[in-house]
């Protein structure tokens, strides 16, 4: 790539040709502050001007964050204009801002806040309007207040850039300008797949998720036997909520803690992963010899599976009938570990700590009653750990309990990232085809964190056709060729969030302009840096296929019967809702 020479503070640096000031700046050791640019520095509407920045020749002061740099440019990030300037844009900011921070669910990760002491703001320094707050709690996911928002627009570009459907928009004018759905809708009458990736780039408390924190307090209080679960991606990511670097694995610390919060058990949904390519694999199997509807598209996604409702009902029929990994969890929990251990499943309480707002609208939906009682994001976890006192770095290693549903494949580990419901289900599949297990044990095919991926497995001369997406604005191309009828695939996975549940809407926030400069690399890999926990759990382990997994066996043995029997019908299939209204037009 082409460099160019610049001066920043009277220093020469040489940076690529491309980059903005506010991204160069950053390279070469400067954090200058900014609220509305995210996504690796870029910014597409300047609208905070906390980042404004001299150059010299320059007529006035310049938004770094949308300021290309050039050969020879002189910056100054210093000088006694830029200062108050920046001082004067964020005190404009928090005139008009919800002022009781101490009850904000962002606290301690507001950034609006940690830009506030950068510029050195003064409270109350302008007097900002009086236009009545909307507040959303409508919606299972997210909640969203507009006495918090700061008009950024990160929200408006993650919802497009993301999922392509542009739910988010700008309302009214001048002093009655707010972001939200058309009409100021609530979510819940919005086309909004609730993944909360809106969630994940909103720099202050003005979309959050919607804490189901007390309905467990509830339950613990009550004398309810509270059996915890955890999704694969919250092991990849926990850690970062207590300081570590992303991608340091949390697995051995997270148990400890949950053993500590006082759950009577805790369980790993990893366990429900490797049933579910039980399930699903029967149902690609079955598909594949009757010549049923193909391609078979997987269904763990709930983000996905709302977006499908929607926007393309007609192709529920290629969406395989398997409830998600957690679902199944909770639904094996109340029958099989009930009955197991003579226990009324009224007194059992299932909690599921997922990467994910999505899943707290799928617990609620009609289809799947009382499976799961709530659901907490990887970020409410962090809360009752720290809520508690417990002392992350103090923590040992400990295990899942191993009861009944304790053991798990490594199959069931790389659920959590982009293609590794595909591998899972792959490593299983082949093996009923050939009777043999796939010697390489992974497909590296259909890892990578590409939006689309496509492989073609040949087993015993036939070749079967697959392809992996997410993030609905790149499924969009899939689901268009399916509906046109010119799909080659037998089986797609879809995934609601860009790089899977690794990058879900309720994993730890990734704030670009406050990590250390060493970790400025992050801003490009932190899904590969998790997805890498994942898979390297996924080697470590002595099971790596599903259908091996002892436990899972014994279920079927002893009470399922067999994959796609009548009872796991029952309790760990489901269906979709195809008359869901496509336009909601109730506020």
């Amino acid at each position: 790539m082409a460099k160019v020479n610049i001066k920043i503070e009277g220093h020469d640096y040489q940076v690529d040709a491309g980059l903005t000031i506010l991204e160069a700046a950053r390279i070469c050791g400067y954090n200058i502050p900014s609220l509305c640019a995210f996504n690796n520095g870029k910014c597409s509407r300047a609208s905070c001007r906390a980042c404004l920045v001299e150059v010299k020749g320059a007529r006035g002061l310049v938004a770094s964050c949308v300021y290309p740099v050039n050969e020879g440019m002189e910056i100054t990030i210093s000088s006694q204009k830029a200062v108050e300037a920046r001082r004067a844009s964020v005190e404009l900011i928090l005139s008009n801002h919800h002022k009781n921070c101490l009850q904000c669910e962002k606290n301690g990760h507001c950034e609006l806040l940690e830009v506030s002491k950068m510029v050195g703001a003064r409270d109350h320094m302008y007097e900002g309007s009086q236009t009545p707050a909307t507040i959303d709690t409508l919606a299972p996911g997210i909640i969203r207040d507009t006495s918090k928002c700061i008009l950024c627009g990160r929200c408006i570009e993650r919802c497009k850039e993301a999922q392509g459907i542009s739910i988010l928009g700008f309302e009214n004018r001048g002093f009655n300008t707010i972001v939200s759905p058309i009409e100021n809708r609530s979510f819940a009458n919005s086309p909004c797949m609730q993944c909360g990736q809106c969630v994940n780039v909103c720099p202050t408390g003005a979309l959050m998720e919607h804490s189901e924190i007390d309905k467990v307090d509830a339950a613990m209080k009550a004398g309810k036997k509270v059996i915890v679960q955890t999704a694969p991606a919250v092991r990849a990511a926990i850690a970062e909520e207590f300081g570590e670097k992303i991608g340091t694995p949390g697995t051995g610390k997270m148990v400890a803690a949950l053993h500590r919060l006082g759950f009577y058990r805790v369980f790993d949904t990893n366990f429900a992963a490797d049933l579910t390519i039980m399930e699903e694999a029967h149902e690609l199997m079955e598909r594949i010899k009757n010549k049923g509807v193909l391609p078979q598209i997987t269904s763990c996604s709930p983000g996905w599976i709302n977006y499908l409702e929607y926007f393309y009902r007609e192709l529920i029929p290629h969406v395989s009938t398997c409830k998600s990994p957690h679902m199944m969890m909770g639904a094996i929990i109340k029958t099989y570990f009930a009955e197991k251990h003579e226990l009324d499943p009224k007194d059992i309480f299932v909690v599921s700590i997922m990467p994910c707002t999505a899943k707290k609208y799928e617990r609620q939906r009609k289809e799947m009653p009382n499976d799961v009682d709530a659901v907490l994001t990887t970020r409410e976890l962090a809360k009752l750990i720290k809520r508690n006192g417990i002392n992350w770095n103090k923590l040992p290693e400990e295990e899942f309990d191993n009861d009944l549903l304790g053991q798990y494949s490594g199959a069931g580990v790389i659920f959590g990232v982009t293609g590794g419901v595909m591998e899972a289900a792959l490593r299983t599949a082949y093996f009923w085809l050939t009777g043999k297990e796939f010697g390489a044990i992974n497909f590296e095919a259909v890892r990578g964190l590409d939006g689309v991926k496509e492989a073609t497995l040949n087993i015993n001369g036939t070749e079967l056709k697959v392809a992996i997406t997410s993030g609905m604005r790149n499924g969009k191309v899939l689901l268009d060729q399916i509906k046109e009828g010119k799909s080659p695939y037998a089986f797609v996975e879809v995934m609601g969030c860009p790089g899977g549940c690794i990058n879900g809407g309720g994993q730890p926030f990734v704030k670009p302009m406050f990590l250390p400069n060493e970790d400025l690399d992050i801003l490009d890999t932190y899904k590969a840096k998790r997805a890498s926990v994942l898979y390297s759990e996924d080697e470590r382990q002595v099971i790596r296929q599903s259908h091996n997994n002892k436990d899972v066996q014994a279920l079927y043995k002893n009470y399922l019967g067999k994959p796609g029997s009548e009872l796991a019908e029952k309790l760990l299939h489901t269906s979709y809702d195809a008359h869901r209204e496509k336009f909601p037009n109730k506020k």
